[in-house]
């Protein structure tokens, strides 16, 4: 297990440290920041790195497991009752306790926290349900999609125009670190007991599935409940100017995320203790390796978000506002865009999907290229998010040609980039986009005096589509690389001897 976790602990190294180092040396050279600000970046920096090593540790042995099982068990039975039931209350109670839905109710002018959550949640619980049937009966995902969108852009269409951000961004908010890893594990336990042809591509797109409830239910609140006139004050930094305030900080805040995880983690327990009593039936050894998993999954979150919250979430706001409102305004979108290719390599859940995808592709799909694409994609989204803020141009004119593009592409890239490429989108608008990414963009706004609501809220929204595309033109170069190597090889074509694996995989999957 330490040989284990320091190979984790040396993986999220390399993802946080590129971020930190950006982050600093804007502080040593055009940005500098309060003394406070900095040590509490440095030491969240820290927590981050040890965070996401235990995190990604205790998922792989604990979560992933239960969730693999639970799918099984339920593709299993064959129960279209079952499946249903089950699956809208673990979407429902899940969501219910995610850290970040709680964050988004809060931040939601006009409307109840207790409303906006229940919403949520139910539109998660329903759109499990739907991804779990269609896992069971092989419906073609790009076609839901192109149907629950259509439904999206067609509800945005009578909602009040602050209120789409905060729509979209609940898509991206309600697949947190903890619900992720759990509901992916799902899909492939529904798809494992399969061997036919669409198994590996109907193994993705639960997530993807799980990001569209939310939106919905966000629009129809927006048509029912009108937002107010609430208006954000400044984010105010509490100047620190001791390495012991600064501990003592972290020390206050921390008690928060640990009851909070807590919280999350609840609920997934409680589904493992019922399946393990009447169904599953694991001997001894098996369950204690799961249960010391989970405390590594526990404490792992506890830290990450501590540190993502308590120390990345100040920095992020005063980069953004003191960019902005200083000589160097014009950096914003190119440093927006460093950051953005940076940063989601430190998503916990992203270090979980790029493994997913290399086990069940079988290496095909590599994770590095699935990093590559999500960091372009990220960058890109960060850089129209920045200029939005500093242009006060509307999000439909970057989020309505985004999804056409996205949609468009489903039809001509293999099925299982399709698949990949939606569930990246929500595994990418993690707790850094949400605790760095969007006090950046609410920070530049307050510089410029901008409608926050309208101009920074949205950040989420564009680091969950752009992977979207991103991904699958990533597929679409796999297969005309594919197209090309087997025009080379005419009529002489072996598999087993003139080609690699991943030219194997996607020929195979154009003949079938």
């Amino acid at each position: 297990m330490n040989k284990n976790f320091l190979m984790k602990l040396k993986e999220s190294l390399t993802s946080v440290l590129p971020i930190t180092l950006i982050v600093l040396l804007l502080n040593f050279t055009i940005v500098p920041m309060p003394f406070g600000t900095v040590m509490m970046f440095i030491i969240g920096s820290l927590l981050l790195i040890i965070g996401m090593g235990l995190f990604t540790l205790g998922t792989d042995v604990s979560m992933m497991f239960i969730g693999e099982r639970i799918g099984s068990y339920l593709a299993k039975s064959g129960k279209i009752k079952l499946i249903v039931i089950l699956g809208f209350f673990m979407g429902l109670i899940i969501t219910i306790a995610e850290p970040d839905l709680q964050v988004l109710a809060k931040q939601t002018p006009g409307v109840p926290d207790l409303v906006i959550i229940l919403s949520v949640a139910l539109g998660v619980g329903l759109f499990l349900v739907i991804a779990l049937l269609r896992t069971l009966f092989q419906i073609k995902l790009s076609v839901i999609f192109i149907v629950m969108y259509g439904l999206v852009f067609l509800l945005a269409a009578f909602v009040p125009s602050d209120f789409i951000p905060v729509a979209f961004d609940s898509g991206g908010v309600t697949t947190g670190p903890m619900t992720v890893p759990f509901i992916m594990a799902l899909g492939i336990g529904m798809a494992s007991l399969r061997s036919d042809k669409t198994s590996q591509e109907d193994s993705f797109g639960l997530v993807a599935l799980c990001s569209v409830g939310p939106i919905l239910a966000v629009l129809l609140l927006g048509i029912f409940f009108k937002p107010g006139a609430t208006e954000y004050g400044e984010n105010v930094i509490t100047e620190i100017n001791s390495f012991s305030a600064v501990l003592k900080a972290f020390l206050s805040d921390m008690p928060i995320y640990i009851k909070e995880v807590a919280l999350a983690l609840l609920p997934i327990i409680a589904f493992f203790i019922i399946f393990q009593i009447f169904k599953m039936k694991l001997p001894r050894k098996q369950v204690l390796k799961i249960v010391i998993g989970l405390i590594y999954t526990y404490l792992g979150l506890v830290l990450f978000l501590s540190g993502a919250n308590i120390g990345f979430m100040p920095a992020g706001s005063y980069l953004g506002s003191e960019l902005l409102s200083g000589p160097y305004r014009w950096l914003i979108i190119p440093l927006g865009m460093v950051i953005g290719f940076f940063i989601v390599a430190a998503e916990p859940a992203v270090h979980v999907l790029k493994e997913q995808v290399e086990d069940i592709s079988e290496g095909n799909i590599s994770g590095r290229s699935m990093q590559l694409s999500l960091s372009i994609g990220v960058a890109v989204s960060v850089g129209l998010s920045m200029l939005r803020v500093s242009t006060g141009i509307s999000i439909w004119y970057l989020i309505i040609p985004g999804y056409l593009i996205a949609l468009t592409l489903t039809f001509f890239v293999p099925n299982i980039f399709t698949a990949i490429a939606f569930d990246s989108g929500g595994v990418a608008s993690g707790p850094m986009t949400a605790t760095f990414l969007l006090p950046l963009a609410m920070g530049a706004c307050e510089a410029v005096g901008g409608n926050i609501l309208s101009d920074a809220f949205g950040t989420v929204a564009m680091v969950a589509m752009t992977p979207l595309i991103t991904i699958q033109g990533l597929g679409l170069l796999y297969k005309f690389r594919t197209r090309r190597n087997l025009k080379l090889e005419n009529d002489t074509y072996k598999p087993e001897q003139l080609l690699s694996d991943e030219i194997i995989y996607f020929d195979m999957e154009e003949r079938s």
